[in-house]
C-alpha cells in the first residue's frame, strides 16, 4: 500500500523513468469509407423536407474510443523489436508505417483506424464513415455557427455531418464524447505519477476532479447531441428516420483482485504497462466508469437518444488482468488470449507505437466493439449493455437490456 514519501524520479529504475516521463505529457487520444475531414457545409434550407436517397450510411462521431485509436495493436508484448511478438500491425518488415492502420489520419493524429468501430460492424449499411477524432472534446462536435471548434485540421464534426447526410441516406449516428471535458489524460497521468514516483493514491483528488467537470461535460455532451439533431433536421430528416445512439467508456485496467502482477515491485509498471495501486485500480473500475456510464445514460434519455453502456466490455480483456497474457516469441496473439486494450506505452520499449493509443481498446477491442453496434442496430430501439464471454472471440459478445 502507498504511504507518502519523499521519493522522487530519480529513484525509479530507467525503465519506470520513462514510463513515468511518458505519463507526465499523456494525452487522451483522448476518439467500407472512412472519412478524412470533409469541408463544413452550410446549413440545408427550411424547405428540405425529404430524406435524401443516397446510399443507406453509418457513421460515427467524437473522440479516440470511437476513432478507432489503438487499432494498431494485437496485445502487447513489453520490451521487444520487429513485429513485437506479432502484435505491431504496423511492422513491414524493416520498419513501422502506422498509415497501414490509420491511413492518412496518422498523420494528423485523429487515428481512424482500419477496425474502427463503425468498419468492423455488419450493420447491413451500404456505406460506414468515420468522422471522428482521436482527442475530441464536445465543442468539437458542435456546428461551427454554434460555437464548434475545428480540430486537427478538421471542421467540426457536426459540419462534417451535414454533408454526408446530404450525400447519403443516414440509418444510424453513433456518438463516444464527454471522457475528454472529464480530463481522462490528467486522471491517468496523476495516478502513474501517484504510482511511480510519491506513492500515495490518486483516486481521492481525482474523484473531486471528475465530480467538478461533470455538469459541464454532460452540458457539452447534450449539446452535442442537440447539435447533430439540428444537421439531420435541415438536411431533411425526421427524428424516426434515423438512429442516435450515445455510448459510455469500458474500463482498460481490471480491479486488483483480478490484477496479474503484484502491487510492489516493476512488473506492473515495467512488464504490464499498468502502473496503478490497487485501490486506484478498483475506484477506477468500479466507480468512475460506472459514475460517468450513469451521467450519460441520464444524457442520453434526456435527448431522446440510444444508450449503449460499455462499462463492463473488456471485463477479463483490460490490460495485465488475470484472464489474459501476453503473447511471446512462440504463442502469439490471440483474441481468446490477449488483452483488448492498449498498455501504457510510456518507455517500455522507446520504438513501441505512440502515447496517445495507451489505454484504449486495441484490434481485438474495436473488433468487440464492432460487435457491440452489429447487435444494437438488431435491436432497433431501446438501451443495452454490451458485454463479452469469457475465452471467446468478439462473436462472444452480448447485449443484455438497461
Amino acid at each position: 500500500m502507498p504511504e507518502n514519501s519523499s521519493s522522487i524520479i530519480r529513484s525509479t529504475p530507467r525503465l519506470g523513468r520513462r514510463l513515468l516521463t511518458a505519463a507526465l505529457a499523456l494525452p487522451l487520444a483522448a476518439g467500407g469509407l472512412v472519412a478524412g475531414g470533409l469541408a463544413a457545409a452550410a446549413p440545408a434550407s427550411a424547405a428540405t423536407t425529404l430524406v435524401p436517397s443516397g446510399p443507406t450510411t453509418s457513421v460515427t462521431l467524437g473522440d479516440s474510443y470511437i476513432s478507432g485509436e489503438a487499432g494498431r495493436w494485437m496485445g502487447n508484448a513489453a520490451g521487444t523489436s520487429g513485429a513485437r511478438n506479432g502484435t505491431d500491425r504496423a511492422w513491414t518488415g524493416s520498419s513501422y508505417d502506422p498509415s497501414k492502420i490509420y491511413g492518412a489520419t496518422a498523420a494528423s493524429g485523429c487515428d481512424r483506424s482500419d477496425v474502427a468501430e463503425v468498419i468492423s460492424a455488419s450493420t447491413g449499411a451500404q456505406n460506414e464513415i468515420n468522422l471522428a477524432c482521436s482527442g475530441a472534446v464536445t465543442a468539437n462536435v458542435f456546428r461551427a455557427v454554434n460555437g464548434g471548434q475545428s480540430y486537427k485540421g478538421e471542421a467540426p464534426q457536426a459540419d462534417q455531418l451535414a454533408t454526408v447526410a446530404r450525400q447519403n441516406n443516414v440509418k444510424l449516428i453513433t456518438l463516444s464524447i464527454g471522457g475528454n471535458d472529464l480530463g481522462f489524460s490528467d486522471v491517468i497521468s496523476t495516478c502513474v505519477q501517484d504510482y511511480l514516483i510519491w506513492y500515495s493514491y490518486c483516486h481521492d483528488d481525482q474523484q473531486a476532479a471528475i465530480d467538478a467537470k461533470l455538469p459541464d461535460a454532460m452540458a457539452g455532451v447534450g449539446k452535442a447531441i442537440d447539435e447533430i439533431r439540428a444537421v439531420m433536421s435541415n438536411a431533411g430528416y425526421a427524428q424516426g428516420d434515423y438512429r442516435l445512439v450515445l455510448q459510455s467508456y469500458p474500463s482498460p485496467i481490471p480491479r486488483s483482485t483480478e490484477m496479474r502482477y503484484p502491487e510492489s515491485g516493476w512488473t506492473r509498471s515495467n512488464t504490464g504497462g499498468c502502473p496503478f495501486w490497487d485501490g486506484d485500480a478498483d475506484w477506477a473500475r468500479d466507480s468512475m466508469v460506472p459514475q460517468i456510464s450513469q451521467a450519460l445514460a441520464g444524457v442520453a434519455a434526456s435527448k431522446g437518444a440510444q444508450f449503449l453502456d460499455l462499462s463492463d466490455m473488456l471485463q477479463g480483456r483490460e490490460v495485465c488482468s488475470t484472464a489474459t497474457r501476453q503473447p511471446t516469441s512462440t504463442s502469439g496473439p490471440s483474441a481468446t488470449t490477449s488483452e483488448w486494450a492498449r498498455f501504457l506505452d510510456g518507455g517500455l520499449n522507446s520504438t513501441q507505437g505512440v502515447l496517445q493509443e495507451s489505454m484504449h481498446p486495441n484490434y481485438y477491442g474495436q473488433q468487440a466493439l464492432g460487435r457491440c453496434l452489429t447487435l444494437l442496430w438488431g435491436r432497433g430501439s431501446g438501451n443495452y449493455a454490451c458485454r463479452n464471454t469469457a475465452g471467446q472471440d468478439s462473436g462472444g459478445m452480448y447485449l443484455t437490456a438497461k
